[in-house]
C-alpha cells in the first residue's frame, strides 16, 4: 500500500505522518497520531462515538479519509483541557452525571463544543439537534442535554 505523507494541527500541536491511501482518520489518528480519544465505535458513521472536529466542524472520523485533513486543524477530547483544568463541558458532565459508560462521551463532548463555539447561548432544541447524530444507550439523553447547558451557562459567566 502505498503511503502519503501529511500534517495537520492536532490539539495545538503539528503533527505529521504517513496515511494509507484510502484510510479512515480515527485510525491514523490512534494508530500514528497517538491521540487514542475518538472512540472506535460502529465504523459506519452511525453512532458519533468518533466525532472530531476539523476546522471547527464536527466530522465523523471513521468515515474520513485521512489524506483529507492535510493542512487542517483536527480537535479530538484530548485537547478540551486546558492543563490541569478541564473544559466546563468536561466539568459539566461529571457534575451532571451525564457519562456513565463513557462510550458516547468523546463524541458528545466534540458535538457540544462545536455548538457553543458557534452559538455560546443555545437553546435546549439546538443543543439536541446538534447531538442528534451521537447515540447514548445509557443515560436518556436528558442528562447530556442538561450538562450542556450548564457548560454554556458557565462559559457565559451565568448561574446554574
Amino acid at each position: 500500500m502505498t503511503k502519503k505523507p501529511i500534517s495537520f494541527m492536532l490539539n495545538d500541536a503539528e503533527i505529521g505522518i504517513f496515511v494509507g491511501e484510502g484510510a479512515p482518520l480515527i485510525d491514523e489518528l490512534r494508530r500514528n497520531a497517538g491521540d487514542l480519544t475518538p472512540k472506535q465505535g460502529c465504523n459506519q458513521g452511525t453512532c458519533g462515538a468518533c466525532t472530531v472536529l476539523i476546522d471547527g466542524v464536527p466530522h465523523l472520523s471513521c468515515i474520513t479519509l485521512a489524506e483529507t485533513v492535510d493542512g487542517k486543524r483536527i480537535d479530538t477530547t484530548g485537547g478540551l483541557a486546558g492543563g490541569p483544568n478541564l473544559h466546563a463541558l468536561q466539568d459539566a458532565f461529571i457534575q451532571g452525571f451525564a457519562a456513565q459508560c463513557g462510550f458516547c462521551t468523546s463524541g458528545m463532548l466534540m458535538a457540544a463544543k462545536a455548538l457553543l463555539d458557534a452559538n455560546p447561548n443555545p437553546s435546549r432544541d439546538q443543543v439536541i439537534e446538534a447531538i442528534s447524530g451521537n447515540l447514548c444507550r445509557c443515560t436518556g439523553y436528558e442528562p447530556i442535554v442538561d450538562a450542556i447547558l450548564a457548560a454554556a451557562a458557565r462559559l457565559q459567566g451565568r448561574a446554574v
